[in-house]
């Protein structure tokens, strides 16, 4: 057992860049399995490797990671683990994709080949104290304004795939500046220090582990992190910073005063993910907009008419 804890289950978060042959059929029947065991989450499965989290009782987790392990090409996977009181997800998925993140370079980055030079928490928290140092998340925005790292730069892209772009458009007057990197859990850093290698930039540095694990430090214990942690699982966020400091730095959507919770939009066909404070929630009842508000009306009064319509024959 790799963890001891009081609370019944555990999130496993862990990737690994290995060469898979036959992807779509390790896929397969690596959901075959994961239902078997009963556990929930989602997986990607890619020709480089491998890509999860879920979450199970102790004992499930215990058995998915014995089980990975078994296969010479995971045997020395990382997992990071998370406890907590029950499922963090509703579902098992497991998805052959072209990548593991989707990032679409122009050209093949294999992190095993090239990648930014790793630093424990210890040295990341080093570097963060730096003047000369630039600290860039390796995030999404709507990631960033929950919780980052002080100093860090707020990438302006909403998903992965536009960070060639934004760094190219952004970034190339620092390529003799030393960068430091970071993610969730190191698996975009990884992607992302080898292009802007690529690119040119000469000193480029990532947190291995990315901020789970910076979390996780004894020594570090999350310090110089600001707000909370974004994951994609029911929990949406979770703390970092466990030195007694409470900074949040995110605002609520409506009113502007600070929070750190996302909810989704109410209305289906919108369901914006956007940070609200409890008071603005029920105030608008859980609408982004007056106009959302007014199409989950029509669309519920639609449906309405409909079913008095199949009743009535």
């Amino acid at each position: 057992m790799e963890n001891m804890s009081d609370k019944p289950y555990r999130v496993l978060l862990y990737y690994k860049f290995v060469r898979i042959e036959d992807p779509e059929t390790f896929a397969r029947e690596h959901l075959a399995y994961c239902k078997e065991l009963d556990v929930k989450g989602r997986i990607i499965v890619a020709e480089e490797g491998i890509n999860g989290t879920i979450s199970g009782t102790v004992a499930q987790t215990d058995a998915y990671m014995a089980h990975l392990r078994q296969d010479d090409r995971f045997k020395d996977i990382v997992f990071k683990i998370d406890e907590v009181d029950g499922h963090v997800f509703k579902k098992m998925f497991v998805r052959h994709k072209k990548e593991l993140v989707t990032f679409r370079a122009d050209e093949e980055i294999d992190p095993n080949v090239l990648t930014g030079k790793y630093l424990t928490p210890k040295q990341f928290y080093e570097e963060l104290q730096k003047e000369d140092v630039i600290v860039l998340d390796g995030r999404n925005d709507y990631e960033y304004d929950i919780g980052h790292f002080r100093g860090a730069i707020r990438p302006e892209v909403k998903s992965f795939r536009e960070f060639p772009d934004w760094i190219r458009n952004n970034l190339s007057q620092y390529k003799d500046k030393k960068i430091i990197t970071y993610c969730t859990g190191g698996i975009r850093c990884e992607k992302l220090t080898a292009f802007m290698l690529k690119e040119g930039f000469k000193d480029v540095a990532q947190l291995q582990g990315g901020i789970v694990t910076y979390g996780k430090d004894p020594e570090v214990k999350g310090k110089l992190f600001d707000g909370k942690c974004y994951v994609f699982d029911e929990r949406i966020s979770v703390p970092i910073n466990r030195t007694g400091e409470d900074v949040v730095v995110g605002r609520c959507y409506h009113c502007g005063k600070p929070e750190d919770r996302y909810i989704n939009c109410k209305y289906d066909f919108c369901h914006r993910q956007h940070i609200c404070c409890p008071e603005c929630e029920e105030k608008y009842r859980g609408f982004c907009s007056p106009e959302c508000e007014d199409q989950y009306r029509d669309q519920l009064k639609t449906k309405q008419e409909a079913t008095k319509n199949v009743a009535a024959g």
